[in-house]
């Protein structure tokens, strides 16, 4: 299995510098003509977009499943027909891919953040969702966890989806193939935006940073506490989930939606038992305490 790194991605107007970075050595622009820089000794990496053109990278190395990081400060204003994405893709016809992606849009309107999966080249598992606060305000962190479980996306550390390895029912997951990490800014026209209006001049100047990361990512679920977290997100944020689109998925939708109801039932179903396994476990503790009083004072 390949090494796997977290790579935290700054996105901004302002470009950041970091000294534990060496992009010459770790990435390489791939195209941009220009708009993609390398500079400072490999210590910043600048991606630019312009009316011409946008620009990417991608890393030297393929990985076989990891933890990716991207704190990122979205571009504000006028952002119609962009995206700025970061994913994780294998070569071939029938690649796999994980995507996390920013649509932009005109201003005053919030940004949509797409989330997709491709396994052996099949994708239309998209969910978007809007974020519960500004994403050009400050800088935030986006997170891809991919392990043979499950595939995770967090913002700040709350989980906003989780893409179970179901291949026990027929569903595809990603695990036999190595991806490489990608990043780009460029334009998508209408399908970003509801009008493709250009922002003037360059929007955006990226600077990436590597730092080594522990193997606890491997094996690493969702609890309780971020299983309802998520739910307060998806409740609250999602905008469209492929589950329940019956018009894209005339025939598999009902599978999906009841496997989404099971699933969820369950999951309450172990809420409810867990606080009744500790409700229970209190008045079992008092029942103790008292009986323990009352034979002190037998005693007495």
């Amino acid at each position: 299995m390949a090494n796997s790194y977290l790579f935290p991605l700054f996105l901004s107007l302002i470009v950041i510098s970091s000294v534990s970075a060496n992009f010459q050595r770790d990435v390489e622009i791939t195209w941009g003509d220009g708009r993609g820089q390398i500079t400072n000794n490999g210590e910043l990496l600048t991606l630019s977009l312009d009316k011409s053109s946008g620009s990417g990278f991608q890393s030297k190395n393929e990985y076989l499943f990891g933890k990716i990081d991207m704190q990122m400060k979205l571009v504000p204003g006028n952002s119609a027909g962009t995206v700025t994405t970061l994913y994780l893709k294998s070569p071939g016809t029938t690649w796999d891919e994980i995507d996390f992606e920013f649509l932009g849009n005109l201003s005053g309107d919030p940004y949509t953040l797409h989330t997709n999966v491709y396994t052996q080249g099949k994708g239309d598992k998209e969910q978007q969702f809007k974020l519960w606060f500004d994403p050009t305000a400050d800088f935030h962190t986006y997170t891809i966890l991919w392990n043979p479980q499950r595939i995770i996306f967090t913002v700040d550390g709350t989980p906003i989806r989780e893409f179970k390895n179901m291949e026990s029912i027929g569903t595809l997951f990603p695990k036999n193939r190595p991806m490489r990490m990608y990043s780009s800014l460029w334009n998508a026209d209408d399908w970003a935006t509801r009008a493709c209006v250009w922002s003037n001049g360059k929007s955006s100047c990226p600077d990436v940073s590597k730092q080594g990361t522990t193997g606890s990512w491997l094996s690493q679920e969702l609890d309780s506490t971020a299983q309802e977290r998520m739910r307060w997100v998806q409740r609250n944020y999602m905008i469209y989930n492929y589950c329940t689109d019956a018009k894209r998925f005339p025939q598999a939708t009902n599978i999906y939606i009841y496997i989404y109801i099971i699933y969820n039932l369950i999951y309450i179903l172990f809420l409810k038992f867990n606080a009744l396994t500790k409700l229970y476990n209190i008045n079992l503790l008092n029942e103790k305490t008292k009986l323990k009083h009352i034979n002190h004072l037998n005693e007495k």
